[in-house]
């Protein structure tokens, strides 16, 4: 038996180390777009308590009619990552994204490793092979660099850390664009104590921490820092020391209460469920909020947030 257990730890580390770091490179010009959501929940139809079904094909047909050139998901892909069943209903209801050819970089979130962590990667490598076993890794696409954080690790101290810093020390210089994405938020107004309105979770301290490293980086560059995070099932946008933050959980898990300010654009929607339009220039970032609002089955769609975030001028 130890032996077995022993096989089993040394076969996780060598399949699902980082055996990069990775760089994915896509042949895109400016300008392009792309996609980005998260907190999926793809599980059973009939669960639902963990995830809306009927919201997730809506948004899945949305987002492939919009022919992006990529989709980012912020984590919790699925309910359980150990459930070979969730991964069919993301395999099955994915399929047009799939039939379209559109290249999907997925954060990890905590749901996606529920159960064995061993079993649960395997089944998040079977489907991202591109991946090469990597928790974090970067994609470089015309004038962006997109950074992929495994917030089950810390993200400023230990090999992701330093391989955070190495990447925002040694920029390109025709990246006018740094995306950021993980699953836990730094900002958000969603707090752990939100019981009556069926959960939340409050920003934690690790994530604050790596908030106070961007600031501090933004202040040493021309290029953008743009923060895309989900766990927090609703959107939200903030800006701070340069930096812009957007929480994006919409994706089909069940909504969590914010509480809005007065001048919050959706201060008088619960639900939200959604996804982001992200429009790159090359001068300019401009992120599109396209909320879903089912009624009588029937999707109807708004634009309630937008922003656009220049580069400065040298």
């Amino acid at each position: 038996m130890r032996r077995i257990v022993a096989l089993l730890f040394l076969f996780s580390l060598s399949t699902f180390g980082q055996s990069g770091p990775i760089e994915i490179g896509l042949a895109l010009k400016a300008p392009f777009q792309f996609v980005a959501y998260g907190d999926t929940r793809f599980t059973n139809p009939a669960d639902t308590g963990a995830s809306n079904a009927d919201a997730r094909v809506a948004l899945v047909k949305a987002i492939a009619d919009a022919h992006p050139s990529f989709i980012s998901i912020g984590g919790d892909l699925v309910y359980n990552g150990y459930d070979p069943n969730d991964w069919k209903t993301y395999d099955s209801e994915t399929a047009p994204w799939q039939q379209s050819n559109i290249p999907v970089f997925p954060a990890l979130g905590n749901h996606d490793l529920h159960g064995s962590e061993t079993v649960a990667l395997a089944n998040y490598f079977h489907r991202f092979p591109d991946l090469q076993g990597n928790r974090f890794y970067s994609v470089r696409a015309a004038n962006t660099l997109m950074l992929v954080l495994d917030s089950s690790q810390d993200e400023t101290t230990g090999p992701q850390g330093e391989w955070l810093k190495r990447k925002l020390e040694t920029i390109p210089v025709d990246v006018g664009f740094v995306f950021i994405v993980l699953h836990h938020p730094p900002y958000t107004r969603s707090s752990d104590r939100e019981i009556l309105h069926g959960g939340g979770h409050s920003a934690r301290h690790r994530e604050k921490d790596l908030a106070a490293f961007l600031e501090a980086t933004q202040l040493k560059l021309r290029a953008r820092i743009i923060v895309i995070a989900g766990h927090v099932h609703n959107y939200e946008r903030y800006e701070h020391g340069g930096v812009t933050y957007l929480v994006t959980g919409g994706g089909g898990a069940h909504p969590y209460h914010i509480a809005r300010t007065a001048d919050d654009p959706l201060r008088d929607y619960e639900v939200n469920y959604h996804y982001l339009l992200v429009e790159v220039k090359t001068d300019s970032v401009k992120i599109t909020m396209n909320r879903l609002e089912l009624d009588n089955g029937k999707a109807k769609w708004s634009q309630p947030d937008k922003v656009t975030i220049d580069l400065p001028k040298p």
